[in-house]
Formats: C-alpha cells, structure tokens, sequence
C-alpha cells in the first residue's frame, strides 16, 4: 500500500480548515501534517515537514497565496500546490499557475473531487476547474472565433491518447488502455503538442475539454 499523501492545509478561515482537514482525515489515503492562516506560516511550515500536497488560498492575510506559491516551490520544489479558491478571475489564476501550482479549483467543488484533485497532484497531474480550463484556453489561444477547428488534423489514435490526456491519465496508463508500448504514447503526446501548437499536457487537457472532444458524461 502507497504512504498517505502528507497534506498541508492554508487558508486564513478556521471553517474552511477544519472542514477539509475534517473529510480528510477519514480517508486513508491521507495523513494532513498541518495548517496555517498565512503565508509566512505556511512557509515555516513547509521548511520542516515538506509536505507532498499543499492545498493554498490565494487571499491571506500578509504575503498572498501567489508569492506563498513562488516561495513554497523555491523551497521545496517537490510539493504540489493545489490552489483552492473562491475566485476565478485572470490576475489571479494566471499569476499563481505561472508561480508554480500544479491545479486550480473553486471551493464550491465536491469533497470526493477534492480528494482526487490532490491525489491526482501527489502524481503530478492537473486539475483545472472548468471555469479556469476555459480562460486558460482563451489565453493560449487568443480566442479567434472563426479558426477552423485544428484537431481535425490528429489521427484518430492522437485523438485517442489527447481523450485520455484530459481524463488525467499518464503514459502509463495509457499504454495499457491502448496496448501500446508507453514510448509509442510519448511519441503521440509529442505529435499532439506539435500539431496543436501547444507547450505541455496541461494545454492539451484544457484544449479538449473546451473543443468538446471529451465530453464531461464521459470522464471517469
């Protein structure tokens, strides 16, 4: 059996705190080490225990979430930050993707979706909220309504591998699910990023989600 995922929990609500760390707790699959109301608490915090997850608020008190975020990763380069917010808005998610977290979700999320969200982190996969996927897209692709729709350029075993991508799966996974060797599914993944004009995995998800090649009844 895999070690519990060590969790980190900031936000400057006791409620909210106490919440998650309450759900949490009930699960095997996770041992929380901590909580902290700030930054600079967080930070400290983070420098004796290096958590494997961290899930930030963005709006605390002092230091913000997105320069916790910058720090955090500078310190301990291996934890995840998974923020979890109320707001959605483009000065906010931009600048803590580019500091360093791995996922962005709101806290009207499910309890079960949490929990998978921060084990999907531990696994350094994403998690964008659906509100966020399509700002980020919006921001990649700088929205020309009237582009033809560039997916259509994949073969269809790219767009079998894209489909799992946006359904979090890793090459390893995909190999299975494909009986293809995993080298073979690095080699679409590089395909796929260069017919898209796209950086990383986490473009390829989001642009999937939004182009509706996966369509949510049918995510796992």
């Amino acid at each position: 059996m895999a070690e519990p995922i060590t969790l980190l929990i900031v936000d400057d609500h006791e409620v909210v705190r106490k919440g998650v760390r309450g759900y949490l707790d009930t699960l095997p699959d996770f041992n929380v080490v901590g909580e902290a109301s700030s930054g600079e608490q967080a930070i400290d915090i983070v420098k004796n225990l290096i958590p494997d997850v961290i899930l930030m608020d963005l709006i605390l008190p002092g230091m913000d979430g997105v320069e916790t975020t910058r720090v955090i990763k500078n310190i301990s380069p291996r934890t995840q930050i998974v923020v979890l917010t109320s707001y959605h808005d483009d000065e906010l998610i931009f600048p803590a993707l580019k500091a360093g977290a791995i996922s962005y979700i709101l806290k009207d999320m499910k309890m079960e979706k949490l929990a998978e969200a921060v084990i999907k982190a531990r696994q350094g996969e994403v998690t964008l909220h659906p509100k966020v996927a399509a700002r980020v897209l919006k921001n990649i692709r700088h929205e020309n309504q009237d582009e033809f729709e560039i997916y259509t350029e994949l073969t269809e075993r790219e767009l079998d591998v894209l489909k799992l991508i946006a359904n979090g799966y890793p090459n390893s996974q995909i190999a299975d699910e494909l009986v293809i060797s995993e080298n073979t599914v690095k080699g679409h993944v590089s395909n796929i990023l260069s017919k898209l004009h796209l950086v990383d995995r986490t473009q390829a998800a989001v642009f999937a989600w939004q182009q509706g090649i996966v369509k949510r009844d049918s995510a796992r």
